[in-house]
């Protein structure tokens, strides 16, 4: 109960230096304001950067191992013609890979090329990445269809001309008509529309989108571009399972599968590349954590100055309620009393300076941004909230021990 009257009372102390001084406490509560703002708005810019980039790089799929032959990234100092020289994956080791893995739920092979013209009749869309795929691509990678469906296995084995086409595409070439059944026809092959993928929108690296993509069994694809030349090479993708943490299960027996496959003795170096998405995750979030910390030091200083703000307000509400501090101890109020009351008062008046400075953020969040979806969560509201109440405290603990000390006699007799 005394903690509930401790509350009300700081509530109502507070309320009172903020009308009897208002101009003072606005500018003194500004630094708390502009400091929250500044981290609070920085953070919220970085976590819906790195949401939008993570999302743009659901292409590359979950818990997928990438069988290639170029690295993401060049650790230490290997000559680059060392990788040229690599052979590039190919349908046999894909073959043998599907055989002999047993902690990959999905093997797949897929080449890709871009800039490629699709037709229909008079209709036409060009700057199309077409991929031929195996099978289990949809197992690596998700596929999801607004209308049709995905190839069957007899379609991919005999090398049908049969076609799955993202939302961009069909809306091009078939306007407001169903695009399911329609021939269209890539360097004059002609290939049958069996699906149509789901719209995704653009994407925060420019990476290719199922909206643009276009899908053919890698048989087909073998009919329009000589595979292994002009740098047509394919991939193959490792499905590892979730009770494989991290896919070191997967990585380590598709490393040893590939070397055994490639007749690679024990002190050669790995002639192939073992590609996770999670080596371009941690880099994104390297950068935003150095993003992340920059805005700490601006919005620190901010904070720094609005803490000796708030300070400067509890020193003058202690020196002009000494005489009630004096009356309330003459009544029995003990120190701690005292103590809390100023306190709790610090505390929500930084509260009050950063609940504005949250809130300003969240006035932002509701422009319209079509490059960037800004989103203010809960977990950064709760950061913002949190600092307030540290520099609250931080700020009025010292005049707060001040007033709680003072002698009640002596008190009582100030003006």
């Amino acid at each position: 109960m005394i903690y509930l009257r401790l509350i009300l009372e700081s509530f109502r102390f507070a309320g009172q230096a903020l009308r009897a001084n208002l101009l003072r406490t606005i500018l003194s509560l500004l630094g708390v304001t502009i400091g929250i703002f500044a981290i609070i708005s920085v953070f919220t810019i970085v976590d819906s950067l790195e949401r939008s980039i993570r999302n743009s790089m659901n292409f590359l799929g979950n818990n997928v191992i990438y069988v290639q032959k170029w690295p993401w990234s060049f650790g230490g100092e290997y000559p680059w013609w060392k990788y040229f020289q690599r052979p590039a994956p190919n349908i046999r080791e894909f073959r043998l890979l599907e055989r002999r893995l047993e902690n990959a739920q999905g093997v797949a092979i897929f080449w890709d090329t871009g800039n490629n013209t699709l037709k229909y009749r008079n209709n036409n869309i060009a700057d199309i990445n077409l991929m031929g795929v195996s099978y289990a691509y949809n197992l690596v990678s998700d596929i999801p269809t607004a209308e049709g469906r995905y190839f069957t296995t007899q379609e991919v084995d005999a090398a049908r001309n049969v076609i799955i086409i993202g939302s961009t595409i069909a809306e091009n070439l078939f306007r407001n008509q169903s695009a399911i059944g329609k021939p269209v026809r890539i360097k004059g092959l002609k290939f049958t529309v069996i699906g149509v993928m789901e719209k995704q929108g653009e994407n925060m690296l420019g990476a290719p989108t199922n909206d643009k993509n276009a899908i053919i069994p890698y048989g087909a694809f073998s009919k329009l571009f000589s595979i292994g030349r002009n740098g047509v090479e394919p991939t193959i993708a490792l499905k590892g399972y979730d009770t494989d943490p991290g896919l070191l299960e997967l990585e380590y027996e598709a490393k040893g599968v590939m070397r055994n496959i490639r007749g690679q003795k024990p002190r050669d170096d790995d002639s192939f590349a073992l590609n996770r998405p999670e080596m371009v995750a941690e880099a994104i979030s390297g950068l935003f954590r150095v993003i992340g910390v920059a805005g700490w030091v601006i919005g620190g200083f901010s904070i720094l100055v609005g803490g000796f703000g708030i300070a400067n307000i509890m020193f003058v509400s202690v020196k002009e309620r000494t005489n009630i501090i004096g009356i309330q101890k003459s009544l029995g109020a003990k120190n701690y009393f005292i103590l809390f009351q100023f306190l709790f008062e610090s505390v929500f008046l930084s509260l009050i300076g950063g609940g504005v400075g949250i809130f300003i953020v969240f006035l932002i969040t509701l422009i319209p941004q079509d490059a960037l979806k800004l989103l203010l969560s809960l977990a950064n509201i709760s950061l913002g909230l949190g600092v307030s109440v540290v520099i609250g405290v931080l700020s009025g603990i010292i005049p707060a021990v001040l007033a709680s000390n003072l002698d009640p006699v002596i008190a009582i007799r100030s003006k």
